[in-house]
């Protein structure tokens, strides 16, 4: 329809188009194809299965409006309204909502991916495009199985937002709001997520293949599950998110590896083997009340990983990337962590106390042994109610890190970096 329709030939469409929603006489569905709808107010109005494909709907009112299964391909919806919306179901591909409003829309099993677009102009031509939602307004919306590939959704407000199983492979969420999203099941192959804000939100059981998570926050995330092949998460703040892999998933290799461990201290080295996983990838799995002592994770990659109540007592961890990692309550006794990197990790109430090495045949030496902390990163790790008792802290850095409670008997905290260090409560050498 060639130029802006008057409001009188708006009002015939939506009053013909709901008698052919309601299959009464006279009724026909509304066909706006390529219509300049630009500023109109349909608040509520009921497009329910009508035809807008390449419409003009930009900074349009349509909050509350019914445009569930409507055909929307490359329609513009520039700064539009369509807070309250029903898009559920509804072609979308190729459209333009940069800017737009969807708060609280509903989005659910909605097609949002590139679509292919049949120029007209002089040059004709295909052209592929993609769903522009760059900086739209989607808090609390509702993306439940919403097909949304390719689609750029960077700077966009997805606070709270359900997108349980939608599919969002090779998106762009570069710098996107998503705190406390439900994205439990969805799929983010590829996926660029810099910068992106993912506080809290739920990820369970995301797939998150070769995606870029440079920047990304991640901080109190649900990862549990997640799929991280190729995911390089030491630029991500992971502090407090559970990336724990549940039982069942760790692979054959180190199901083995954790048997004959077990046997080899049980057997005191006379049976089974010593854990090997020097500069093994074991980010994200859950190793809670593991016995690993003595175990071998030279610049092994940790981060995220549940180390909660584990026997870490003379194992080697020197170069490690711990991020992130929970080890509440762990017993890293005698344990080698230099030069590690555990900005972020959690060690409260765990011991890294010194250990009382023992003679060739068993017996006591007398000479203790402390846990080996020089040149790592704690910045911003928490350690509070920790026995670091005489652990050798030189040039390692504290910054911002809890220490409230800690036992910091015999450690000279003059040869760390602490500024910033809350040291409340602590227990120090007079």
């Amino acid at each position: 329809m060639p130029g802006p329709l008057s409001p009188q030939e708006i009002v015939k469409i939506l009053s013909d188009h709901e008698k052919f929603l309601n299959r009464k006489p006279g009724g026909v569905r509304a066909n706006l194809t390529l219509a300049d709808l630009h500023g109109v107010s349909l608040t509520r109005a009921n497009l329910r299965q009508a035809k807008l494909p390449g419409a003009n709907l930009s900074r349009a009112v349509l909050a509350g409006a019914d445009l569930s299964e409507a055909d929307l391909f490359a329609a513009n919806f520039d700064r539009a309204d369509l807070s309250l919306s029903n898009l559920a179901k509804a072609d979308l591909r190729g459209a333009y909502l940069r800017g737009c409003r969807l708060r609280g829309a509903n989005l659910r099993g909605a097609d949002l991916r590139g679509g292919t677009l049949m120029q007209s102009r002089r040059g004709d031509g295909i052209a592929l495009v993609s769903a522009d939602l760059q900086g739209s307004d989607l808090e609390q919306a509702i993306l439940a199985k919403a097909n949304a590939q390719g689609a750029d959704l960077s700077k966009a407000n997805l606070t709270e937002a359900d997108c349980t199983g939608a599919k969002l492979a090779g998106c762009n969420l570069e710098l996107a709001s998503m705190p406390r999203a439900n994205m439990e099941g969805a799929i983010l192959k590829g996926a660029n997520v810099m910068g992106a804000n993912l506080a809290g939100a739920n990820l369970k059981g995301v797939d998150l293949s070769g995606a870029i998570m440079d920047g990304a926050d991640l901080r109190d995330a649900n990862m549990i599950g997640a799929i991280l092949a190729g995911v390089d998460l030491s630029r991500a703040n992971t502090q407090g998110a559970n990336l724990a892999v549940e039982a069942e998933q760790l692979s054959d290799a180190v199901q083995s590896q954790l048997r004959d461990h077990a046997l080899w201290i049980k057997s005191e080295g006379r049976l089974g083997r010593r854990a090997d996983f020097t500069k093994a990838d074991l980010s994200g799995l859950d190793f809670s009340n593991a016995n690993l002592s003595g175990a071998t994770l030279t610049g092994a990659k940790l981060a995220g990983t549940k180390l909660v109540r584990c026997q870490m007592i003379m194992s080697d961890l020197s170069g490690a990337d711990l991020k992130g990692a929970n080890c509440a309550e762990a017993n890293f006794n005698g344990a080698n962590l230099s030069h590690c990197d555990a900005q972020g990790a959690t060690f409260a109430k765990a011991s890294l106390a010194p250990v009382n090495m023992p003679m060739p045949n068993g017996q006591p030496s007398g000479r203790l042994w402390p846990a080996n902390l020089a040149d790592a990163n704690f910045q911003d790790a928490d350690f509070a109610g920790a026995n670091l008792h005489r652990a050798n802290v030189l040039d390692a850095n504290f910054t911002r890190s809890i220490l409230r409670d800690a036992i910091l008997l015999d450690v000279d905290l003059s040869l760390a970096k602490s500024d910033g260090a809350d040291i409340a409560g602590a227990i120090m050498r007079r």
